[in-house]
């Protein structure tokens, strides 16, 4: 089946009534036949539903849809996005470890990889997500992972997939590429190599700001990475399990520890109601970014004709830095479009003239959104760890909705 196809209907049996949609079971807890069948259950003797902190069977379809999409062969909803980094990164790392993060990472994963990562004894270092020939030199033997975005937010450089790709395998070192922005539509990172994809699905999932959470996609070759020394969490007994060894009981390793470890324990499950939201969102997702893409490139183009605009950041713009990058990798070049104003007050400016634009920290609204990244998302940055992060004081990030063209580019015309 085609990705619209599988989005519509993959992964739901309907039940003795029928239902179209799938059913919210809002349930925490789930009935046993007898002590028997928990005890299987809980000894991962046979597969069903123990409790939802684990698994629900509502988010179940949705883990698969996205799963499918994404040619995984699992998938693990997470209570938010900045949940479903944590979860890909702590299910690889040891205290000692370090990490490797694009230098233009959303604001969010970099303090969580550079600070509070730091205080449990991992260290992280930056690469050019352009110029992944760095990654020679920076991996060494306690390296766990490689952190990067298909799109980045919001500076909107597009990576050098294929030779990011090839160091990683070379240096046997899982890859994990956060597709929010881009979503399936528009790269499937699995089919270029990348190990491991994550999502925030309040995002161009759900479409409408209505849901916080997000997932983990595993890509059916990882398993092998995860074979080696260099992941002694998937090749050593865990007791919790009575010595049970990820990567020999499961095809897939990695998501099956992230659902039975780290979900387990840390708790930060989706709520079934969430899940049912993003199934609804997944069913449109094809059509959406068609058309924020395609609304999000007239404006860049419009952007890029104005004198007040020192620098306008859209992949498909074909003086843009990533335009061949773009032309290679992507199908869609997604809603999302940063320029650069003369200073922080210009920008400040600028914000408070709008009227249709809506001055949120969040991306991917079917309404259109605008941010000044410097005072709000990256705020935590220093403005050396801004300049690094392509993100300039005078920086204006918009994230282009689905209402009229014209209507979009008048108020953009007002407040210029």
């Amino acid at each position: 089946m085609k990705d619209a196809t599988l989005a519509l209907h993959l992964g739901y049996e309907k039940d003795k009534e029928k239902s179209m949609q799938v059913p919210i079971y809002m349930t925490t807890a789930f009935e046993y036949n007898d002590t028997d069948h928990a005890a299987r259950l809980f000894n991962l003797e046979e597969e069903g539903n123990i409790y939802t902190r684990i698994g629900n069977p509502t988010t179940r379809v949705f883990e698969k849809r996205i799963a499918a999409l994404e040619r995984g062969i699992d998938a693990l909803a997470t209570a938010s996005g900045m949940g479903a980094i944590f979860y890909s990164i702590a299910n690889l790392i040891q205290s000692g470890d370090n990490i490797i993060i694009s230098k233009n990472l959303y604001g969010g994963s970099i303090t969580l990889s550079t600070q509070t990562l730091k205080q449990y004894g991992i260290s992280a270092k930056f690469f050019n997500p352009a110029k992944p020939d760095e990654l020679e030199v920076l991996i060494d033997d306690n390296t766990k992972a490689i952190l990067f975005e298909s799109i980045a937010n919001p500076a909107l450089t597009v990576p050098e997939f294929d030779e990011i790709v090839k160091i990683a395998n070379e240096k046997k070192v899982i890859t994990i590429c956060d597709n929010t922005i881009a979503t399936p539509y528009s790269v499937k990172p699995i089919e270029l190599g990348v190990d491991i994809v994550v999502h925030s699905a309040s995002k161009y999932i759900v479409g409408n700001s209505s849901a916080i959470g997000g997932c983990i996609i595993e890509a059916p070759f990882a398993k092998e990475k995860l074979k080696t020394s260099r992941y002694p969490n998937f090749n050593k007994p865990d007791e919790s399990y009575h010595g049970l060894v990820y990567n020999e009981k499961f095809e897939n390793p990695f998501i099956s520890r992230a659902r039975l470890a780290l979900l387990r324990d840390f708790g930060a499950v989706l709520s079934p109601f969430n899940a049912w939201l993003f199934i609804l969102g997944l069913e449109t997702l094809h059509l959406r970014i068609k058309e924020h893409s395609k609304n999000a490139l007239e404006i860049a183009d419009y952007l890029s004709k104005q004198k007040e605009i020192k620098n306008v950041n859209y992949p498909f713009l074909k003086n843009n830095d990533n335009y061949q990058r773009a032309m290679k990798y992507l199908k869609y070049g997604s809603g999302i479009v940063s320029f650069e104003l003369e200073s922080y007050e210009k920008a400040k400016e600028f914000v408070k003239k709008l009227k249709i634009f809506s001055l949120v920290t969040n991306i991917a609204d079917s309404k259109s959104l605008v941010t000044h990244p410097a005072s709000t998302t990256h705020q935590q940055l220093s403005k050396e760890e801004l300049k690094n992060a392509g993100i300039p004081e005078g920086l204006i990030r918009l994230s282009i909705g689905l209402e009229d063209i014209d209507d979009l580019i008048n108020d953009l015309k007002r407040a210029l």
